[in-house]
């Protein structure tokens, strides 16, 4: 694919994620619409590809973002926030989150696009979970808060997700509202 010469000489010929020099694409950066250089980042397909999925993405592949969230440019920042992110669940990736500086501006930006992306909430055998699933507790759990200890194999019926904290979802268990860890839930 032929790009402009600014983005070409930025990139360098390379993904400006993960390096990969093979089926380089243009990526528009949202909410940004304006069609210049300093809104588009250059990645392979395979990046493209985490990017716009919904799905669990390849940990491993993903690392790239330890070397790319150095990168001066606004847009690749933006991008390798909102990854970051999505893989906050990963020590690695917490901890890139804590060192990434970017401008307030860039920050703003950033989580502007982010809040078009679903958080992703899956129980304990990684099968994805919707509001008013049902799922049954895989271990005994005391509630904090309260005296009431929910027991293994206890359904929650009617599971409503927290929105905003891909490792939380709410339901009742005996009466009580509680806050409940997908760890620690499976799909019925």
């Amino acid at each position: 694919m032929n790009f402009s010469n600014g983005l070409q000489e930025r990139s360098e010929g390379k993904c400006e994620l993960c390096s990969n020099s093979a089926s380089l694409q243009e990526f528009l950066v949202a909410p940004k619409k304006e069609e210049l250089d300093d809104n588009h980042v250059i990645v392979c397909q395979i990046c493209l590809s985490g990017i716009n999925s919904n799905f669990e993405l390849d940990v491993d592949h993903w690392r790239c973002l330890n070397e790319s969230m150095w990168n001066s440019t606004p847009a690749v920042q933006v991008v390798v926030y909102r990854m970051l992110h999505r893989l906050n669940t990963e020590s690695w990736a917490q901890n890139a989150l804590g060192m990434i500086y970017m401008e307030e501006s860039t920050i703003e930006w950033a989580k502007q696009g982010m809040s078009d992306q679903a958080v992703i909430h899956k129980d304990i055998n990684g099968n994805i979970l919707s509001d008013g699933d049902s799922v049954s507790i895989t271990q005994d759990l005391n509630v904090k808060g309260a005296s009431l200890v929910a027991k293994r194999g206890t359904a929650v019926r009617r599971i409503r997700l927290v929105k905003d904290n891909p490792e939380q979802i709410e339901g009742k268990v005996d009466g009580q509202h509680i806050v409940i860890l997908t760890k620690f839930v499976k799909k019925q």
